[in-house]
């Protein structure tokens, strides 16, 4: 194996938390379709495929390295959420708490002088810069709008469009 068995365990780990997270985007997108927000819920559907495919990402990487992938089950995503506004603070804590995660993953490979690793998770520190500033500024807008959701669902939709 190419890498140490901790290094493993805690990219194992990784994987359930970037698997977490999709389920909790997914969870968030059929709130937002339930609430007849059908762009905000595409665009947390987009989010849930980005999140399963950084946890797919992540498996290959530790099957390559000749290392052993031990899925775990991830908890059930919490589906109650009162606003708008709860849904994306719970997106951006996770994105948050994935940022921290990937953060600790690295010092680790530092502290390991795993340099295969490291390259492989800067990746991932740059993609989280993205995700985070994102929410953020999804967060921003859905404030900034206030009762108007329909405001939000259209500025999103011109964004959606404009990066496809």
């Amino acid at each position: 194996m190419m890498i140490s068995q901790t290094m493993c365990d805690k990219l194992n780990g990784q994987i359930k938390l970037e698997f977490s997270a999709a389920y909790q985007y997914l969870s968030m997108a059929c709130t937002f379709d339930t609430m007849g927000l059908k762009i905000l819920s595409q665009l947390f559907n987009q989010q849930y495929a980005e999140e399963r495919e950084h946890a797919l990402k992540i498996l290959g990487y530790v099957q390559e390295v000749g290392g052993s992938v031990k899925l775990e089950a991830v908890p059930k995503p919490c589906g109650d959420y009162k606003s708008v506004q709860a849904i994306v603070e719970a997106a951006l804590e996770s994105e948050f708490e994935v940022t921290r995660a990937i953060g600790g993953l690295m010092d680790a490979a530092i502290a390991e002088k795993d340099h295969a690793t490291q390259s492989f998770l800067k990746w991932f520190v740059d993609e989280q810069v993205e995700e985070v500033s994102s929410m953020s500024d999804l967060l921003t807008l859905v404030k900034l709008a206030g009762d108007n959701v329909l405001q939000v669902e259209s500025r999103v939709r011109h964004q959606m469009m404009t990066q496809a």
